[in-house]
């Protein structure tokens, strides 16, 4: 399960990344909004995650 945490942040990672890239290159900052939020998110969880590793080593 924890492991499957890991990849889900790292995905919404990754895809906020692409998000906000391809808002920057064609001026949507609606589309930038987005992509740094969806990068958050990812931060947030992989936080998380580790914050659970520790507890649990």
């Amino acid at each position: 399960m924890a492991a499957d945490e890991k990849t889900q942040a790292k995905t919404e990672q990754a895809k906020g990344k692409i998000k906000e890239v391809a808002g920057r290159a064609t001026g949507n900052e609606r589309l930038t909004a987005e992509g740094r939020a969806d990068q958050t998110k990812g931060d947030a969880r992989q936080a998380k995650e580790k914050a659970k590793d520790a507890l649990t080593d």
